[in-house]
């Protein structure tokens, strides 16, 4: 059981019988009535934000989730396939079961997918991954960095970051895949 007091971002836990995760909470002190606790749930499975209000101490169950790690192979049309790397059994997950984690899926990474009663509902990719840039426009002329700004770059991937304007296509970069900022080249 986990209660109230040990909120903390990320946390998952069962509510109304379906896996979710902590997005947002906030305590609150009531004038004479007791403390509650305002919290934004993300179901897991569907992706959809909740918004409840518990009460200080309530309890609610831990979600009876496994994860395992998974080889990403490739994707075929809305499906992107997964190998177990001990059994060698191959699953689809649809995109959005994937999320934003799908800009961010280079063949043969190594990933977690979360499970809730043996049914794969989500991904957990590497918090930092290293991809190509495969188009930029050039680097710009003396000064360009005065505004401290970026350009785009599309990575092999084909999302799009903003990067510094001394990348170049080809180079590799570090990008933090919670925000899809750039974090540097990697030499």
């Amino acid at each position: 059981m986990i209660s109230t007091s040990d909120f903390k971002r990320g946390l998952k836990v069962e509510f109304k019988g379906e896996p979710c995760e902590i997005v947002d909470f906030q305590h609150v002190k009531m004038g004479r009535g007791g403390a509650i606790v305002r919290t934004k749930l993300r179901n897991l499975k569907t992706g959809a934000i909740i918004e409840e209000t518990f009460r200080s101490g309530e309890k609610l169950e831990k979600p009876g989730l496994e994860e395992k790690s998974m080889q990403y192979l490739y994707n075929q049309a809305d499906q992107y396939f997964f190998m177990d790397t001990e059994t060698y059994e191959q699953i689809p997950l649809t995109v959005e079961q994937l999320g934003d984690a799908k800009n961010f899926l280079k063949e043969n990474m190594t990933v977690k997918i979360l499970y809730h009663k043996e049914i794969p509902i989500s991904v957990d990719i590497p918090t930092f991954v290293e991809l190509t840039v495969i188009k930029t426009d050039p680097a710009g002329f003396k000064g360009d960095t005065a505004s401290g700004g970026g350009k785009p770059a599309t990575l092999e991937t084909g999302a799009v970051v903003k990067v510094p304007f001394h990348i170049n296509e080809g180079d590799v970069i570090k990008i933090d895949t919670r925000t899809s900022e750039y974090i540097e080249r990697v030499k």
